[in-house]
């Protein structure tokens, strides 16, 4: 291979990486608990603990085996004084989280033989590790790529089985592997032009154009598929911003406990019951839903129902999708008119509500912006329609991916990004080789896409994004 072409990730490996410091930190949730985990990492990690550690008989913590469980005591040697009795757990570089030295000792849940644990191991020389700096460790000594750490942040932050089961799928190398089926054989193109270009003398035989540009096609159209995928994932990962829109009394606060399946929303026969906007969270065949049950929409003059109100249109504008209720046993007026005029231009689903009593009007009223498919007959009372309901949201979320595995799903923005850009860089090369340019032109356009596809798995991305994504992790992972 010629001079030209040179991976990221060796380089991005000596990101901020101080081997010589052993992190700390409390891995377990802060409150009162059954058990809890203190997790230190680095070189120094066994022998900052076996100052504090005492085995029953006095065995030193370096003693030991690794990946065997040790009972013990965690002991202020300063003040002769017994902690707490706890078992420690010693992992060895490189068959560890980090492929560092990780000792997790646990002990009673509770703050404070956390904290007295953790100020007696961070008095012996370790330092307070910062937020995702366990992940980011097993990260740059390559145990995971980038799109594998993320998913550690995807799995505990789970709402649904089907974000859980995307989230497993990315850490378990799913998802890369999806993306690697992309760059090699862009490496591969890469690597045959380079030949051509550095050893012409050689006996190399010349690149196949017409073959290279058909293969670049499938590509694109892999990078399309999984671009595909990226709504799903989102709202798989986030959840689906759901806003209930009405006017008074029309059963939007019903609508909400029947989702709920409890009595979540107060229900009464007075208009302007709810004034402010409620917000709920559910799992709705593997959608987890964010419900936003906002106030009725009409003219008011009460100052508290009007704020509610206008937050109703706030919600309206950030939603991913509108649940309109409209009630059939009163005739349409003109509190219904204004929401059908805030609707205009937005993809929402209409529930004609109280269809168990005689309707006042008909679906054939409604204004013709507003798509048919999309008007469901309902009745919270007796429970009819809303299947049908969910059966039309859950065919819009999948978009036509409900037969794909999630675990290749796309779930974040620097994915998609970095998805769009590459296909760009594949425009550019299929551009330059139907012009002729010159082949080394092209290689600038195909290492530019093998760049940008290793962005997502962390080969080439630079430390100010590796910085910003760990930030978002909780201290102790």
């Amino acid at each position: 291979m010629g001079g030209h072409f040179r991976g990221k990730r060796s380089a991005n490996k000596e990101v901020k990486l101080n081997k010589e410091d052993t992190i700390a930190a409390i891995a377990t949730p802060f409150g009162a608990g059954s058990i809890g985990v203190i997790r230190l990492s680095g070189e120094k990690a066994i022998e900052i603990v076996e100052k504090i550690f005492v085995s029953p008989k006095h065995t030193p913590l370096g003693d030991f085996p690794s990946h065997r469980v040790i009972y013990g005591h965690i002991v202020d040697k300063d003040k002769a004084e017994i902690i707490d009795e706890v078992i420690c757990l010693v992992m060895r570089a490189p068959r560890s989280y980090t492929r560092e030295d990780v000792v997790e000792i646990q002990c009673h849940g509770g703050m404070m033989p956390l904290r007295r644990i953790l100020a007696l191991v961070l008095a012996q020389g370790a330092r307070l590790a910062e937020a995702g700096e366990f992940t980011k460790r097993a990260f740059l000594n390559g145990r995971l790529d980038l799109a594998q750490a993320q998913a550690v942040m995807d799995i505990i932050e789970a709402k649904s089985e089907s974000s859980l089961r995307m989230a497993s799928g990315h850490l378990m190398g799913k998802f890369s592997q999806q993306i690697n089926s992309i760059r090699e054989p862009l490496l591969e193109m890469i690597a045959h032009y380079e030949a051509t270009i550095d050893f012409p003398e050689e006996e190399v035989d010349p690149v196949d154009n017409l073959a290279v540009s058909e293969t670049l096609y499938d590509l694109q159209a892999d990078i399309d598929e999984m671009l595909r995928t990226a709504h799903t994932g989102r709202i798989l990962k986030d959840g689906l911003m759901t806003a209930i829109i009405g006017k008074p009394n029309v059963g939007k606060s019903s609508l909400l406990n029947f989702f709920l399946q409890e009595e979540r929303a107060i229900v009464t026969d007075i208009p302007g019951t709810t004034r402010d906007s409620l917000e709920e969270y559910a799992n709705i065949e593997g959608i987890p839903f964010r419900f936003i049950d906002t106030a009725g929409i009409r003219e008011t003059e009460d100052k508290v129902e009007k704020i509610g109100v206008e937050k109703a249109h706030t919600y309206l504008e950030q939603a991913d999708i509108i649940l309109v209720v409209l009630d059939s046993s009163r005739p349409l007026d003109e509190n219904d008119e204004r929401i059908f005029a805030m609707l205009k231009e937005k993809d929402c689903y209409v529930l004609v509500n109280k269809s168990d009593l005689p309707a006042q009007w008909d679906i054939d009223v409604l204004p013709e912006g507003i798509n048919r498919k999309r008007v469901f007959l309902i009745s919270t009372r007796r429970g009819s329609g809303l299947e049908n309901v969910i059966e039309a949201i859950k065919e819009d979320v999948y978009s036509g991916n409900a037969q794909r595995e999630e675990a290749i799903f796309v779930n974040n923005v620097r994915q998609v990004e970095a998805l769009k850009k590459a296909k760009q860089h594949l425009d550019d090369a299929l551009r330059a080789l139907d012009d002729e340019v010159p082949e080394d032109l092209v290689v600038i356009d195909l290492r530019s896409a093998w760049e940008t596809l290793g962005d997502i798995l962390g080969d080439s991305v630079n430390e100010e994004v590796i910085d910003e994504i760990f930030s978002r992790f909780c201290i102790g992972k």
